[in-house]
């Protein structure tokens, strides 16, 4: 999939929603769900490839093997991979940016933190210097062949919302295809991050008991953004089913009484038979 075929998904009247997955299996559930596109998540890779927080451990290498998995196994769907801060300087963006494409990535989100980096609702996370993140931003955008590049910062929380739309006014005039705001604590900060920054799409991050109110893809999309990730709700979801059935299996020795619970054997294997 390319940046054009996701900017034809943004005409539509609906907001382009996108599931956040770690691995082929949640990218097949997704897709088998009827989403046209996901997301990468650099939060959940942590969690579930690694066993750690989001907290900048995760490195090139095993979001590089992830993308390559994930966009072999959907390969009709638009994927979108976390590429954090580029991991490095301009010229190792120049490096990611190219591998994402090589993996079949449709797109990429590049973020101004500093390294180590940490989740957007994290809190004491610290930015570089705009024009350090504007640097890489510029790279991106010149060396890709077709690739949607989403500027996201995270001044927010450090800096200030002004901080952030001041960021995101220069990035759009980069030529990026979208801004990502992260962390909005307001559904008023959502209002003004959507009147300030026009002219360029505008994402919208949902995490579940995060720090950003959460809406609905209709009511974003009448607000002003187009694109919606929820990327932690299949790794939220997945992580109580499988603790309560580990509970259940230790406490009662079987899931005879809770087979209900249970994706059935047979339909398993045509999910990752397809």
């Amino acid at each position: 999939m390319t940046r054009s075929t996701l900017h034809s998904l943004l005409e539509e009247p609906e907001a382009l929603v996108l599931p956040g997955v770690w691995d082929p299996l949640s990218a097949l559930l997704a897709e088998r769900a009827g989403f046209s596109s996901v997301f990468l998540s650099g939060f959940a890779l942590a969690g579930t490839h690694l066993g750690v927080p989001d907290i900048g451990i995760l490195g090139f290498n095993e979001v590089a093997d992830a993308a390559q998995r994930v966009c072999a196994a959907v390969p009709h769907m638009n994927v979108i991979v976390d590429a954090d801060t580029g991991y490095g300087d301009v010229d190792a963006v120049i490096c990611t940016v190219h591998t994402w494409e090589q993996a079949g990535a449709a797109g990429i989100f590049l973020e101004d933190q500093v390294w180590p980096k940490k989740c957007g609702h994290m809190d004491g996370k610290e930015v570089v210097d705009a024009h350090e993140w504007l640097a890489k931003l510029s790279a991106a955008v010149r060396e890709r062949n077709n690739l949607f590049v989403t500027a996201r910062t995270d001044a927010r929380a450090v800096l200030g919302l002004d901080e952030a739309l001041e960021r995101g006014r220069m990035a759009r005039d980069l030529g990026v295809d979208a801004v990502f705001v992260e962390a909005p604590q307001s559904v008023d900060e959502l209002e003004t991050i959507a009147h300030e920054l026009t002219g360029v799409h505008l994402v919208a991050n949902m995490v579940e008991k995060g720090k950003t109110p959460l809406l609905t893809s209709q009511e974003l999309k009448e607000m002003g953004f187009s694109i919606v990730i929820s990327p932690l709700s299949g790794l939220l979801a997945a992580s109580r089913a499988i603790e309560t059935a580990y509970r259940t299996l230790r406490t009662e020795g079987s899931l005879r009484d809770h087979l209900h619970t249970l994706t059935g054997f047979s339909e398993f294997t045509e999910i990752v038979a397809e």
